[in-house]
């Protein structure tokens, strides 16, 4: 919303001048509300908030103020627009949080718990991923440090002091979820701390508001945590970057340690070898934030991302793809219809919905109204000031 102040006192000579100017701003300030209420909001970026300290392992945390992407998004149950008539209804999904969205529209197809804060386990590497790809040279080599190789579990098996290239770091970090190569990685901007600086920089950039990084590999950590919604815009974004694409799709090779040794890369998605049109995802796991899952497919033009928190293990990336299937078969069916949370009664429309042209008409000439009539009264104050 715009903020109206104005500190300074005016003398009574020039009070009309001030009274006009001021009701001039008012009214545009009616203007910028009443457009943004008509204004379309899947994906939508209202101000942003500052994130909490702190989240609960694996539970949903209260959402508080505007929801980004619209009030809708900010309930905790099953969330969908289903149109008049019949369409597919939603597989049973065994998470506790999760999105399917369009990424070309932004459009939310439906979502369970869709702010809801839980651990993100390593689906926080997309955002490791898009937040220094455009930082870091892809041919630099950069020298693990002891930190970097000793992370535990260590995945592809850094050595301090050994040089490794910016792109094959890329690879193992979105392939078999390198651990070491993250931290690795997120110390070549200069350190630990200017490399998580960046991270959370990224993620304020592109709202993702319930999002606390702490570490660059999703290992558990206090305070760190994100959302389903949140995971959605980082695998959107991925979806622009060529690079972060032809890392997150290689489906194996080689990483070389050293002179002497190589160890076999292999993509733990296994969404791209078993799933028609799938381009990319991320899958993670520990034992507090279960499984979550990031996930993209392209089938007919259209491109859907699906991502999920806590699940059991190994089922999330079969709920991914029932998701998916859903997605591709309501896309541009589902839309602005009452929302159906559960049984129970539907409730207003989706904020996403765009106002019809007899209510921006209407919104129209209110504005107008108002700023005639306060044309007049700050012209007849004027004049009593003068007399």
């Amino acid at each position: 919303m715009l903020r109206l102040l104005r500190g300074e006192r005016a003398t009574q000579v020039e009070s009309g001048r001030v009274m006009l100017d001021r009701f001039a701003l008012a009214v545009g300030g009616v203007v910028l509300a009443a457009a943004a209420v008509v204004a379309p909001a899947a994906f939508a970026s209202p101000p942003a908030t500052p994130p909490p300290s702190a989240a609960p392992p694996a539970a949903s945390g209260p959402v508080t103020g505007a929801a980004i992407g619209g009030t809708q998004l900010a309930r905790h149950g099953v969330l969908v627009n289903y149109p008049p008539g019949k369409v597919p209804r939603l597989p049973q999904v065994n998470a506790s949080a999760w999105v399917i969205a369009d990424a070309g529209t932004g459009q939310v197809l439906a979502a369970r718990d869709p702010h809801g804060r839980y651990r993100p386990a390593s689906t926080l590497k997309v955002l490791t991923a898009i937040s220094l790809i455009p930082l870091l040279n892809p041919n630099a080599m950069v020298v693990a440090s002891k930190q970097a190789t000793t992370v535990s579990p260590n995945i592809v098996g850094l050595q301090a002091g050994h040089a490794y290239k910016v792109s094959d770091l890329f690879t193992a970090l979105l392939t078999i979820s390198a651990n070491d190569a993250a931290m690795a990685l997120a110390q070549a901007p200069g350190s630990l701390s200017e490399g998580m600086a960046d991270i959370n920089a990224e993620a304020r950039h592109l709202q993702a508001d319930d999002t606390v990084a702490v570490t660059p590999n999703g290992l558990d950590a206090p305070g760190q945590h994100t959302s389903a919604y949140d995971l959605a815009l980082f695998a959107r974004q991925g979806l622009r970057m060529p690079a972060f694409l032809k890392y997150d799709r290689t489906t194996g090779g080689l990483f070389r340690i050293n002179k002497k040794k190589s160890v076999g890369l292999w993509n733990q998605n296994t969404l791209l070898t078993t799933y028609p049109g799938a381009i990319g995802g991320k899958i993670g796991w520990t034992s507090a934030a279960g499984a979550t899952y990031v996930g993209m497919a392209r089938r007919h033009g259209v491109t859907l991302i699906v991502t999920l928190l806590h699940c059991p293990a190994l089922t999330e990336i079969n709920a991914g793809k029932s998701l998916l299937n859903w997605g591709f078969a309501v896309d541009g069916k589902v839309g602005p219809s009452p929302i159906q949370q559960g049984t129970a009664r539907p409730a207003a429309r989706a904020q996403s919905v765009t106002a019809s042209p007899s209510v921006r008409v209407a919104a129209a000439f209110s504005c107008l109204a108002l700023l005639i009539a306060g044309i007049g009264f700050a012209y007849s104050r004027r004049r009593r000031a003068r007399a």
